[in-house]
């Protein structure tokens, strides 16, 4: 089975949202070392006030170690730019929702064999590095589509802080998320018998969340050595080097070690709850349906019962007064008799 799997591929969604000039881009294509943005225009700031959230998707294939990957990624444009951000996330749910209603129906038909998953499996949201934490428009988001999809929360350009701002504002967002009663993704317990180096790997990325991250797609030559990074007077900060960001630390996770997880838990949890709440809906429809024929012919029945009751009343009332009649008749011809 492993072999089957190896050699047909995985399949990954990964979606992007967090307003505009937070380095999504770069940090996507700096992940996957590829370029998934190079027709994108950029739109002027005064036409970004009126902007809707648009759903992009793009699609690239990645090869590691003789093992290929498709991977999708969600974009979301327009996100947190406009006046008024009510209602941003609206497209995004329904985006998400789409999926898993798309996959509910092709898993109910008769190709079930060769489904394209495009479930979203892990949404990253940027978090601005230039506040004390958690605006509300990042709030509400989260706490729109924490059910729904595993939330991972990075801090975006975190090149522009020092170290103790970093774990300031790394301390600040995680309490703000557990005031908010906000579920982000949970990396899963280690068994006893896990290897030492995945344990100590896996409790290290549990204590890196919020991921503080850089994105560049610019080599520079350091001591010698061509490294991805940003050039700046003071010296040069490395996209790969765990010193600078957590970078490296969150490709990890997503390509290597918790992809399974994360498809599995999109499985398990937000699409077995999805579809659980679609068949009750289903079924509270149809029996209310079926209780409102039963009605209906218990109405219909009552009115045919009234009805014969009625025609049999109408039929004594005409019985009754032909009686009448005879008996005046008879009267009058005794009278006509006596006289």
């Amino acid at each position: 089975m492993h072999r089957k799997s190896v050699k047909k591929g995985f399949e990954f969604t990964l979606m992007v949202v967090g307003e505009s000039g937070l380095g999504k881009s770069t940090l996507v294509n700096s992940l996957f070392l590829t370029d998934l943005y190079n027709t994108r225009e950029i739109i002027p700031s005064k036409d970004r006030i009126k902007k809707t959230v648009t759903i992009e998707t793009n699609c690239v294939e990645i090869e590691e170690k003789g093992v290929r990957l498709r991977l999708t990624v969600v974009d979301t444009p327009g996100f947190g730019d406009a006046l008024n951000n009510e209602k941003c996330e609206e497209a995004i749910i329904k985006y998400v929702s789409d999926q898993y209603e798309f996959y509910l129906q092709d898993e109910s038909g008769l190709n079930r064999r060769n489904i394209v998953d495009n479930r979203v499996h892990c949404c990253l949201y940027f978090i601005s590095p230039y506040g004390r934490g958690l605006k509300p428009i990042d709030i509400k988001f989260m706490k729109s589509l924490h059910d729904k999809v595993n939330i991972v929360p990075v801090i975006a350009k975190a090149d522009t802080l020092t170290k103790a701002e970093v774990q300031r504002i790394k301390t600040r967002v995680l309490e703000e998320i557990e005031e908010n009663n906000i579920r982000i993704y949970q990396f899963p317990e280690c068994d006893s018998d896990e290897d030492e180096d995945f344990v100590e790997m896996n409790k290290d990325l549990k204590e890196s969340l919020p991921f503080a991250v850089v994105g560049s797609n610019t080599f520079i030559v350091k001591e010698g050595n061509r490294v991805i990074g940003r050039q700046y007077p003071w010296g040069v900060v490395e996209v790969e080097n765990p010193q600078h960001s957590d970078f490296t630390k969150l490709r990890n996770m997503l390509i290597r070690t918790h992809m399974q997880d994360l498809k599995e838990v999109t499985r398990d949890v937000h699409y077995e709850n999805f579809r659980s709440q679609k068949l009750s809906h289903s079924t509270n429809t149809s029996m209310n349906e079926s209780s409102s024929t039963t009605a209906t012919t218990t109405t219909a029945k009552a009115g045919d019962e009234t009805d014969k009751i009625l025609r049999e009343k109408d039929e004594e009332l005409k019985k009754m007064k032909r009686m009448v009649e005879q008996l005046t008749k008879q009267q009058q011809m005794l009278t006509a008799l006596q006289k």
